[in-house]
This record gives structure tokens, C-alpha cells and sequence, in this order.
């Protein structure tokens, strides 16, 4: 196995290091990593390790942030090195989550966990807002002897330090071991005698509220594997990054007040959800707080408010209206209406522009009512709203600087940094509050450390290189974008497009991304949407098929160069609810690209209507 990884290692593709999404073309979400391992298996066996036979495996996760190839690769070896399924291994940039994923699962699961340790625990782990503001439950125990434990009503978790891949320690009565492996993450190994259950519990946590350990962190394990060498992570100036970074986003946002980088766009939004969950629970004990959630934004922003409430009977989801027939100052007045009725806390979350619709609400009306004055029930002063806004499409725009049209309302911005920050080379997220929010950054922060979900070395490295950039990119792949739907409409007007107009652009919203609902036809609305989502399979088919080199069929948006497609409802509202999922094509256009040539197809594919 080891000289098989050697020459995996030697041949494989560089996009295995270097993409953060990849081809939905290739991808069955659910076959998610076993048709990855499957495929590498056979090609184990028959000893084949050759550069065009790995390009030809299956996408593992449509995100990595969820999961690629390279974590795959990492799990098949380290259990193979010991003697399990390579599902039951599960490798994680944060050193803490895996413990959290175990103890969400159990809380979930009215089950009782037992922490076991030798020396010291992870430095970012907290007891005290574990129990306070996680709701988990759980023993703590340092111990000496592993084969000296007593039997536990519930699950025993052995958590220690290690340099090596080759030993987890499952002494009698352990049943889940967590290695961590600072700085490249931890790897958590599921007893083989657990419920499975617990297998796509862990990784629903993975993919909610943190990372796998990162491409370049897999690949210094791998070859620590390979090599029986003790592991080393490439050193880079954090600091000096971080430093570059953090001004080049406030100089974006025109702002000065607290930056703060995440592994993931998740993962910065995890710790703003939590740490306001904990501001209010001290400013506000027992008032019951509600995640106001757009209903088809994308899926992992909806699935991640649902799995906090799920947690806790002090925090419920308001489903919020905001695309298409509805309009998104009407809805969240309505909101915070009933929440000032309630006497709750009102915490909102909204997408600017709105994914995947690209519309923008009336600021000056969003403005009045986030800030206007509300009364409970018995009359007293209602709590006001956090507004916690997304600008993934747009985080050129200034809603947190001081003379801001938001800047009356606490308001928190965050962006997913896999989009225009690292033009696609890494996963980092970040956030910014106005000043009026600032004073809640101190427990986002320090919820972001206690998850250990800091953006790594690296990331903050790619992030240094690509952000002085970013405005300049945002700006030509607009132009592109621009001249792309012009386009569209004028070959294809029975088309309804969904982009910003040119009076939205010219106030600075200047996304690259549209989406399409393409004319159909039929006798009954079944007939009409099953010919819908044909069509909208071919359209994307014909342009990757066409343009191999720069179209792809995923979810990236923001990247340096090429044309990218998808179909919302089955990428990026996964766990939407079905009746608010988009089945349209949504497309995102880079600053580089062949524009005449994706025309040209697009006017091959009306022709043939």
C-alpha cells in the first residue's frame, strides 16, 4: 500500500492540490467518497497509478471543503494502516470539531460522553461554553492507563497528540479515538462496533460548520505516510499575511472596525451564529432568540440555522421570503413584527444580492425597517435585529463602513472566500461588522477559536496574494457578465434572465453571476418543468462539451478565469426544502474567458430549440 501511495502521490493530478469545487459532470452526491475509494481500489489492485487513470476518477465531494480527493486518499491509507473501512476514518482542519461532532451527535441522541485524555486537552477547547452555550453534555477524565478504564453508560472518547498515522489506541471501552495532529488538523477513527449512524453524523458536521483538513495539510500527511518520516507543515509568515489581509478588507469595506478570517465561508458564519447565540444569552437569559432564514438561499446557510435551533428550545427558524413574489424588506418587517410581539432576540440572515435570483431589495426601505422601534406585547422597547449579510456576489459594496446606508442596525458582513477573495484557490471566509456591531465580534472571535476554525497558514498566504486584486477582477468579469446577458436576451427573448440593472450597477452592485430560466413548452405544468430541466441539462452539457477548457458544470463563482454552470436546486440548495429549491441555470463569469466562443455555442443551442 505504501509504495501504491508513493507512485499516487508522484502522478497525481494538480488539481487535487489546487481546485476548491469541482465537475458536477463526474460527481454523485450520493456516492460521495465511497465512488471515489471504489474506483481507487480497483486501481490498486491492479497496481495502476497512472496520471490519466486517477484524472479519470470520480468527484469525490462537490465541495472540499466538505471533503477531495486527497482527504480521501488520506483516510483509504490510514485505514488501511489500521485494519478498518476508510469510512469510518474522518480527517478535519479543526483540532476540536471532531470532539463537538461527537458530543452534537449524542446530545441529539440523548446519549451520555465520556472525554478521555492524556496530558492536555486542545488548547481551543472550552468546557464552560461548551455546556453554556452548546447545550453539550459531558465527563471530563485525564488518564494514565488506557487499559485500566472502567466500563461508561454512553460514549467514551480518547483525544491525544500524536506524529503518526499508524496506532489509534482503542483500549477496551473506547469508541471513538480523536488524533490530533497540529498544525495540519485531527482525524477522528469511529470503533467499529458504532452505530453507522455516527459515520454521516460526523460528516454532516464536516460539512456544516468547519472543513477537512485542507488539500496542502493532506498532502504533508500523505507524505509523512509515504516516507515513515515525522510530520512537518511547510512554514509561511502568518502574520504577515493575516496583517496583509485584514487591511486589505477593511480598506474594501471602507472600514476600520474588527476583521476576523475563517477556514471556510461556513465556518465564519458558525462563529457568528454562535457567538451572538452567546451575547444574547447573557444580555437577554431565557428570551427565546429567532434565526430569521431566507427559505432558498443557499443550502448550507439554511441547514446550519436549522441544525443550531436543533441543539437548543431557546432558538427557533423563521422561514424568510425573499425571492421571486416576495419581497425581502416586507418579509423580514413582517418578522420582526412577530419577534417584538414575542419579546425575542431577532437575528437575520440575507444574501446580497440574493443567490441564486441576483435581486437587491431597496436599501432606504431594507434601512428604515431594520432600524425602526418596535414594541412587545406589554408595551415595552422590542430588542433590536443583527443583520448578518452574506456578499458573497458583491463584497465589493459597503454596507459596514461608518456613513453606510446599514449603518444605524448592528450589521455583520461576511464572504466566502473560495469565490473573488482567492479566486478560487482556497476555502477561507471572512466577516466584518460596522461599528455598531462591534462590540459582538470579541464572542465571534472567540467562538471561531474555541471551533478552531481559523483560516490556515496557507489559506491566509492565497488570500494575500489574490485579495489586492479582487476589485479589479470583480470589475471585468462584470463587464464580461454584462455583455454575456445582453447578449442572451437579444438571441434568446423568451428567456427571463435574473441579473442586476444598470441602476443597481452604477450603485456599485456589480455581480458576475446570472441565472437563466430558459422558455418551455408542454400541455400541463408537469410537461412544461420536466422539458425545463431537459433543456437546461443540455444547454449545460453543449457549452462544457464545447468549451472543455473553460466551461465547467459546478458551483464556482469568482474564480480567475473560464465560465461556470449549474443548476441551483440540485447543487447549492441540497438541503433546501423541495418546494423552494430553483431548478434554472445559474452561470458565473470570470475576468478571463473566451466570450465570442461561449456565444457562439449559446446560438447554436437556440438554433436547435
Amino acid at each position: 500500500m505504501l509504495n501504491y501511495l508513493k507512485s499516487v502521490l508522484e502522478n497525481m493530478p494538480a488539481d487535487w492540490l489546487n481546485l476548491t469545487t469541482h465537475r458536477l459532470d463526474i460527481y454523485n452526491e450520493d456516492q460521495a467518497k465511497a465512488q471515489f475509494l471504489e474506483q481507487l481500489e480497483v486501481c490498486y489492485r491492479d497496481n495502476n497509478a497512472e496520471r490519466d487513470t486517477l484524472e479519470e476518477l470520480p468527484t469525490a465531494y462537490d465541495y472540499i471543503r466538505l471533503g477531495h480527493p486527497l482527504s480521501c486518499l488520506l483516510e483509504w491509507s490510514i485505514a488501511n494502516l489500521n485494519n478498518t473501512t476508510p469510512e469510518n476514518i474522518i480527517t478535519f482542519s479543526s483540532t476540536t470539531i471532531p470532539i463537538f461532532a461527537i458530543l452534537r451527535t449524542n446530545l441529539i441522541k440523548d446519549q451520555n460522553t465520556r472525554l478521555l485524555y492524556k496530558g492536555e486537552m486542545p488548547k481551543a477547547f472550552d468546557a464552560e461554553a461548551l455546556r453554556a452555550v452548546y447545550g453539550y453534555q459531558f465527563e471530563l477524565q485525564e488518564v494514565d492507563d488506557l487499559n485500566a478504564l472502567s466500563p461508561f453508560d454512553g460514549s467514551t472518547v480518547y483525544i491525544s497528540e500524536q506524529n503518526g498515522f499508524s496506532h489509534f489506541d482503542f483500549a477496551s471501552h473506547i469508541d471513538f479515538v480523536v488524533q490530533i495532529h497540529a498544525p495540519l488538523g485531527s482525524v477522528v477513527a469511529i470503533g467499529s462496533e458504532q452505530d453507522k449512524s455516527y459515520v454521516s453524523e460526523i460528516q454532516h458536521v464536516r460539512r456544516r460548520e468547519t472543513i477537512a483538513m485542507t488539500p496542502a495539510n493532506c498532502l504533508t500527511a500523505l507524505h509523512a505516510i509515504a516516507e515513515g518520516s515525522s510530520l512537518e507543515a511547510k512554514t509561511t509568515d502568518r502574520e504577515a499575511s493575516r496583517s496583509l489581509v485584514c487591511n486589505t478588507i477593511q480598506s474594501i469595506n471602507d472600514s476600520d472596525t474588527k476583521v476576523l478570517v475563517a477556514s471556510s465561508g461556513l465556518s465564519i458564519q458558525y462563529a457568528i451564529s454562535m457567538g451572538l447565540i452567546h451575547d444574547a444569552f447573557e444580555r437577554y437569559p431565557e428570551k427565546t432568540i429567532k434565526f430569521i432564514v431566507p427559505t432558498n438561499c443557499y443550502g448550507g446557510t439554511n441547514d446550519q440555522a436549522r441544525r443550531i435551533a436543533a441543539c437548543s428550545s431557546r432558538i427557533e427558524v423563521v422561514d424568510l421570503a425573499v425571492d421571486g413574489d416576495s419581497d425581502m424588506v416586507q418579509s423580514i418587517n413582517t418578522a420582526l413584527e412577530s419577534a417584538a410581539q414575542e419579546d425575542a432576540v431577532p437575528l437575520i440572515i440575507a444574501e446580497i444580492p440574493t443567490n441564486p435570483r441576483v435581486e437587491v431589495p431597496d436599501l432606504l426601505e431594507l434601512k428604515n425597517v431594520l432600524s425602526a422601534s418596535r414594541k412587545t406585547s406589554t408595551g415595552e422597547p422590542a430588542i433590536e435585529p443583527v443583520f448578518i449579510l452574506d456578499q458573497t456576489f458583491c463584497p465589493n459594496v459597503h454596507f459596514v463602513s461608518e456613513d453606510a446606508i446599514l449603518s444605524p442596525t448592528k450589521t455583520i458582513s461576511y464572504v466566502s472566500g473560495s469565490k473573488f477573495p482567492s479566486g478560487g484557490k482556497c476555502t477561507a471566509g471572512y466577516c466584518i461588522g460596522n461599528k455598531n456591531a462591534d462590540s459582538m465580534m470579541e464572542k465571534i472571535e472567540l467562538h471561531l477559536k474555541l471551533c478552531d476554525n481559523e483560516a490556515t497558514d496557507h489559506q491566509l498566504a492565497l488570500l494575500a496574494q489574490h485579495m489586492p486584486s479582487m476589485l479589479q477582477r470583480i470589475d471585468d468579469a462584470y463587464k464580461n457578465t454584462r455583455e454575456f446577458v445582453t447578449f442572451i436576451s437579444e438571441t434568446l427573448p423568451g428567456a427571463k434572465i435574473n441579473f442586476v440593472s444598470e441602476t443597481l450597477s452604477e450603485k456599485g452592485f456589480t455581480p458576475s453571476v446570472f441565472s437563466l430560466d430558459l422558455p418551455t413548452k408542454g400541455n400541463t405544468e408537469e410537461e412544461k418543468e420536466a422539458y425545463k430541466r431537459e433543456l437546461n441539462l443540455k444547454l449545460i452539457n453543449m457549452m462544457i462539451s464545447e468549451i472543455p477548457h473553460e466551461s465547467k458544470f459546478c458551483v464556482s463563482y469568482g474564480q480567475l478565469k473560464g465560465c461556470y454552470w449549474t443548476i441551483p436546486a440540485t447543487s447549492t440548495q441540497g438541503t433546501t426544502k423541495e418546494g423552494d429549491k430553483d431548478y434554472i441555470v445559474r452561470v458565473s463569469v470570470s475576468p478571463q474567458l473566451d466570450l465570442e466562443r461561449h456565444k457562439k455555442v449559446f446560438a447554436t443551442f437556440v438554433k436547435e430549440l
